[in-house]
């Protein structure tokens, strides 16, 4: 059979773009797959203090001990529960922030604003919540300017940090840029002429805005929000510094079995938990997507 002059070199674009994938995916394989499929073995493993090593005897002695016990348990709600308030504070606070950047069409405001959304994340983490410290701490500016109106409750200082409020306040901060840059985004693909339909057929501003625009940003919300989630939840440093230890998140958890007790096993396994948890918050956004795009839930 003779074949067509051309038709054998018509696929070989094809194949060079697949090998375009090749150093993503033995990056993903190395640093992801492997690492993560040994933290699962060894959450199977028996404990044995100080030793890292992954055997064939396998036990659900872990896990057992994981959801028998209720601080393990309280640190996995507090844990979503931080992760979600997190995600809604950051929303609210981000979105009227990327709307403007979005609509506005002058290019020096446009990247003088994006700058000061990009300017925070040139800092190191620890420099930044060490400034929300100076802000929030009992002599921080915060309450010697109540102090100065006297407001402060019995001459007792209100309390910003090393408590749940404080891990709030610093996550916020963290994922504030993450959430306006998604935002940004899909905002800009959202056609003009859709709202100005709307605003033709007689809706006001304020209801254009709620029945066109806000529902078309849906995609970018729900990304927004899974992105923050997943920071919020596997943070670490912040509830360290402004919860000082005494936010009892998972990371915290990890943190204490691996470097303080070395009970690696253990501490495997409550970072699998971690991991299921954040698998569970992608697969909710999978599906609230496909809803979204008029999909089948």
């Amino acid at each position: 059979m003779t074949a067509v002059p051309g038709t054998q070199g018509a696929f070989r674009p094809a194949r060079l773009k697949w090998l375009l994938v090749v150093p993503l995916a033995v990056f993903f394989v190395v640093f992801f797959v492997i690492p993560v499929g040994l933290i699962f073995a060894t959450s199977f493993n028996p404990q044995a203090i100080g030793q890292v090593n992954v055997t064939w005897d396998l036990t659900f002695d872990n896990y057992i001990r994981f959801f028998s016990r209720s601080n393990y348990l309280e640190a996995a709600g507090r844990s979503v529960l931080l992760g979600v308030i997190v995600a809604f504070v950051t929303l609210i606070v981000a979105y009227p922030m990327a709307f403007v950047i979005a609509k506005t069409e002058h290019p020096g405001r446009n990247t003088f604003l994006l700058i000061l959304v990009l300017a925070a994340m040139q800092l190191d983490m620890v420099i930044r919540l060490y400034g929300m410290m100076v802000i929030l701490g009992n002599n921080g500016l915060i309450n010697q300017f109540l102090m100065s109106l006297g407001l402060r409750t019995n001459g007792e200082p209100v309390q910003l940090m090393y408590n749940f409020r404080g891990v709030v306040f610093g996550l916020v901060q963290f994922a504030l840029p993450f959430m306006i840059l998604t935002l940004i985004g899909v905002i800009k693909g959202i056609d003009p002429s859709l709202e100005e339909a709307a605003r033709s057929l007689g809706a006001s501003r304020r209801r254009a805005f709620f029945r066109v625009t806000l529902p078309m940003s849906m995609p970018g919300i729900l990304a927004g929000s899974l992105l923050v989630f997943a920071l919020s939840i596997s943070s670490y440093i912040v509830p360290a510094l402004m919860g000082g230890f005494r936010v009892g998140v998972l990371p915290i958890h990890i943190f204490q079995q691996v470097a303080d007790s070395a009970r690696f096993q253990f501490g495997a396994t409550i970072a699998v938990i971690l991991f299921l948890l954040s698998a569970g918050a992608v697969a909710i956004y999978l599906r609230l997507g496909k809803r979204q795009s008029g999909g089948l839930a």
